[in-house]
């Protein structure tokens, strides 16, 4: 009886499974947590020292010992029992702040549409393991096109590009399903390392992901939108090992990430091509969404625009669409069940 009486007021949680950064909805309360997708471990002693923000800061600065690690690849997982145990610290820190007392949750993790059975069923054991009652997954470009608002359910074409930390996503949907898609392992992630790889090139300078990121962020841009200023790059010179800085321009910043742009452009042509000339139409008059941190990439909306003829649209808060999209199935999951992967694979666990 107190049982069923607690399993009314059970918080599931969503979870948005980055490589850059793991997002976690809770019911009820919306987004709880925005932290890296990093683990700081004692290799000695196997001890996991920090998880998130903290394990990023320490990210180029730790001794032999620890090691600072992304237990996510390209959006998959390359460390089962790190992601165990970064999924079971967030899933015990609400449990301890939020719902002590009340039954293990449900939880909805978003997986990049690209993933095997087998990394599918990591990710499941893993949440099963950190301790939750029901997982279930949906991939990540449906979830952001819920999190935007796109009604999946209509007969009617719809388009997301979903570009993550490390993969983008593009895909077709009508009536809950994904026609058309395409998953590329290119992404934000990518086109940092696209920074780095640049300035050792160009300038012999060695830099840190921190510092490409900083660059990709404040001057790198998709085409030539003018109004961005030069910007100082700091590392160290190759041939004299002492510390260095120079000045990029928007120019240069640009000239980094275009090939990896091209490859974002292009698998959303490719989407376009293998779509049914049925929703084409309904594509042409809706128009392309983006979402994830890629979104926010200066001039990415107008250079697929101008490469589809298709107007594109930059979703409300793009990044967190995924983990929104989660949160929006977990609040109406008898409606939206269909949409999750595996739905057999979300038995309870005793």
């Amino acid at each position: 009886m107190l049982n069923k009486l607690l399993s009314k007021f059970s918080h599931d949680i969503g979870i948005d499974l980055g490589t850059a950064n793991t997002l976690v909805y809770l019911r009820g309360r919306g987004l709880v947590i925005d932290e890296p997708s990093v683990v700081a471990i004692n290799q000695k002693t196997k001890q996991i020292l920090e998880i998130g923000q903290k394990a990023k800061q320490m990210v180029g600065k730790t001794p032999a010992n620890i090691v600072a690690t992304r237990p996510l690849v390209d959006g998959v997982v390359s460390d089962f029992e790190i992601t165990e145990q970064m999924i079971k610290h967030f899933i015990e820190l609400l449990h301890k702040q939020n719902f002590a007392l009340l039954p293990r949750p449900r939880v909805v993790i978003g997986i990049p549409s690209g993933v095997t059975e087998v990394e599918k069923r990591a990710v499941i054991d893993a949440a099963a393991n950190a301790g939750a009652r029901q997982a279930f997954l949906i991939e990540e470009p449906m979830a952001a096109a819920i999190g935007v608002g796109l009604e999946i359910q209509e007969a009617t074409g719809q388009i997301i590009v979903d570009i993550g930390g490390g993969t983008s996503e593009v895909a077709v949907i009508s009536l809950g399903g994904i026609v058309a898609s395409q998953s590329l392992r290119i992404a934000g992630d990518e086109l940092t390392n696209d920074i780095v790889n640049y300035a050792k090139e160009e300038f012999g300078l060695l830099v840190g992901e921190r510092t490409a990121e900083e660059i990709k962020i404040e001057i790198g841009s998709a085409c030539n939108i003018g109004k961005l200023e030069e910007a100082s790059i700091r590392g160290r010179d190759i041939i004299t090992g002492l510390p260095k800085e120079l000045i990029i321009t928007p120019d240069q910043a640009r000239e980094a990430i275009s090939k990896s742009v091209r490859s974002i452009v292009e698998s959303v042509k490719i989407t376009l091509e293998e779509t049914p000339p049925e929703l084409i139409s309904d594509i042409m008059r809706q128009g392309i969404w983006l979402a994830g941190g890629g979104a926010l990439l200066k001039g990415l909306d107008q250079v697929i625009a101008r490469e589809t003829g298709i107007p594109v649209h930059i979703g409300e808060d793009p990044l967190r669409a995924v983990v929104r999209g989660t949160g929006l199935v977990l609040d109406d999951l008898d409606n939206l069940s269909q949409v999750l992967v595996g739905n057999d694979l979300g038995q309870e666990y005793s």
